[in-house]
């Protein structure tokens, strides 16, 4: 639908019945994130919190809940878009061949940003930022943060709507050392559009002007995360898949202001200027933790009459935000063979966090002539895809030769796994990137966006049956407490809390000198955790806990392991030491007693009595 505004797409959801008004007084504290919560893990509508304690301001949450209700937002344009951005990020290719494209050269149009005057709805007036919802989501959070912005920025040395960023950073609105009303935090990577834009400001010795979007039609919100062909700027693509031509103005400051917004906060960050930002309960389950990030001094917060706030709650996946990582796979899933030549698919395993792991599809095609087929070509994919934007950010990379299943499915967890394991030489098909970067938000490395990444490239016949059960021969030195299946080939080993690193070996040791001498084939993987019961209870928990709680240089290990010319490799089984070390930022936990204070909406006569359960 081509939404003027986020009040147009609210009216929306709620006449088609997928957004519930809570008219309870409800605390911005805590209480806004359980309630969401709660709603989202039950697949429930859309809410909007028209009483929030202390504020002048409604807020609306979940409106991307479900994948049915964020393809219905966009249910007129979305197959459009596919094509657009099929044709490579320019969108004036539909316009010049019309006939060709007839289907989407409407759609192209409304790519195309418009400037109009400065006598938008957004400009009715002026609020500061202590006016805005204050939405704490977790116990440990260092203040309220946006959570749903467009943080727009412009390229000092080219400036203009079509050379900008649109990205989705948080932001600290108060908090810490921040001065109230006058200082907000930023955190972003530096490696990121808005970050390049500040280096150059910063070589430049000049002020960075920032422009924060809040609310809005839909599809802006969509496009500041939207990983884009080179060449499609977020402006477009809010155009084009919300039906409506981004539309924008520059305030008598300079700043870009996007006229369709609901608030819109101005500001500059000065060169090398930082405070402490953090903590926050962040997607990969846990805090980030206080470092210092880019200061943002405020020039003016506008807003439009009757403005709605729109946030969103994170934390273990699956959040809201998996909707946003399912309609970006079936927007650009296409594209990703023209990005990575020979790979034919690739997920972001949201169960693990998102940037933690990867499974991908290449093609080995190398070696057809040869008796056994080995990974040859997959090996260069896996070094373009650990290359490549947002998917560098990953420390685990499973990627398979399509050509020994071409009906193999990156998001069946289980069955990708299954076909990993089945054929994987433990002797071979492991290969380490050792102090390199990571995401900012993992603490399992060894430093801030430092730490190792690690490629199982699969290629060639079955070469194993996995055990669905533990063998009669698997026995573990008593320094650990118990075993138990996840899924065939893997066992969850119950150990110790870890110490350090020299206590962790001699662990290692212990179990590598009780299994050396055992046919364990069967078992190709073995995970070290703090709670086997929890771990092994679904393949969810199973790839959260690995996944997010071990460096792979630092944690995998194997039995029978051995260097050769400086290639790693195992004999028998491998394992991943998925504890929770003494560095590692503390899982999110939610306020028991915020919990129980929220029941009454569920009661007879609340807002959410009959909705969900």
């Amino acid at each position: 639908m081509g939404y003027k505004s986020l009040a147009e797409c609210i009216n929306d959801l709620e006449k088609h019945g997928h957004l519930i008004r809570i008219k309870e007084e409800v605390d911005p504290y805590l209480e806004a994130a359980a309630i969401h919560l709660k709603v989202y893990e039950q697949k429930g509508p859309a809410l909007l919190f028209e009483n929030l304690k202390g504020s002048k301001f409604p807020a609306v949450s979940n409106l991307f809940g479900t994948i049915e209700r964020s393809k219905f937002m966009f249910r007129d344009s979305l197959d459009k878009v596919k094509t657009l951005v099929d044709l490579k990020g320019d969108p004036m290719k539909a316009l010049r061949s019309p006939i060709k494209y007839t289907s989407v050269s409407l759609t192209a149009l409304s790519a195309l940003p418009m400037k109009v005057s400065r006598k938008a709805p957004i400009m009715y007036g002026k609020a500061k930022i202590s006016d805005i919802p204050p939405i704490v989501n977790w116990p440990m959070d260092g203040g309220a943060f946006v959570t749903m912005p467009q943080v727009y920025s412009e390229d000092i040395e080219n400036p203009g709507v079509m050379n900008s960023n649109l990205g989705m950073y948080r932001i600290q609105l108060n908090g810490n050392d921040y001065i109230q009303d006058q200082e907000i935090g930023l955190h972003y990577q530096l490696h990121r559009g808005i970050g390049i834009h500040q280096s150059k400001a910063n070589a430049l010795g000049k002020p960075l002007k920032v422009s924060i979007f809040v609310g809005g039609p839909p599809s802006h919100a969509l496009a500041a995360v939207m990983p884009l062909p080179e060449g499609l700027s977020e402006t477009t693509f809010a155009g084009a898949l919300g039906n409506r031509r981004f539309r924008y103005f520059y305030d008598q400051e300079g700043f870009c202001i996007s006229a369709d917004a609901d608030f819109v906060i101005t500001g500059t960050v000065y060169p090398h200027d930082n405070k402490r930002e953090g903590p926050f309960g962040d997607h990969l389950g846990y805090y980030s933790l206080i470092h210092p990030f880019p200061l943002m001094k405020v020039h003016n917060v506008y807003h439009k009459k009757d403005a709605i706030w729109n946030f969103t709650i994170v934390g273990r996946p699956p959040q809201e935000d998996t909707s946003f990582g399912a309609l970006i796979h079936e927007i650009s899933g296409k594209a990703i063979p023209q990005e990575v030549p020979g790979v034919s698919a690739v997920n972001a395993v949201d169960e693990a966090g998102v940037h933690p792991l990867l499974f991908a599809i290449g093609s080995e095609r190398y070696t057809p002539y040869i008796k056994e087929r080995k990974p040859q070509e997959i090996l260069t994919q896996a070094n373009r895809i650990l290359g490549s934007n947002q998917l560098s950010l990953a420390k685990f990379l499973f990627i398979c030769a399509k050509e020994d299943n071409p009906n193999l499915d990156i998001h069946n967890v289980e069955a990708f796994l299954k076909h990993v394991l089945e054929r994987i030489d433990l002797s071979r098909d492991l290969h380490f990137y050792t102090k390199t970067t990571i995401d900012t938000l993992d603490y399992t490395g060894t430093d801030l966006n430092s730490g190792s990444k690690v490629a199982f490239t699969i290629a060639g016949e079955i070469k194993r049956e996995l055990s669905k059960e533990i063998p009669q021969n698997f026995s573990l030195p008593n320094i650990f407490k118990g075993a138990k299946m996840i899924m065939p080939g893997i066992i969850a080993i119950e150990g110790n809390k870890f110490k350090n690193e020299q206590d962790a070996s001699k662990e290692i040791m212990a179990l590598n000198d009780a299994l050396k001498n055992e046919n364990l084939d069967s078992i190709p993987l073995l995970i070290i955790c703090d709670d086997a019961n929890f771990t092994a209870k679904n393949w969810q928990n199973f790839v959260w806990v690995t996944f997010t709680r071990s460096n792979p240089s630092h944690d995998i290990h194997g039995i029978n392991s051995f260097t050769e010319h400086k290639h790693w490799g195992c004999k028998g089984p491998l394992i991943i030491d998925a504890r929770v070390k003494p560095h590692h930022a503390p899982p999110l936990v939610m306020d028991q007693k915020t919990e129980k204070n929220i029941e009454k909406l569920w009661s007879k006569g609340g807002s959410l009595y009959g909705i969900i359960k």
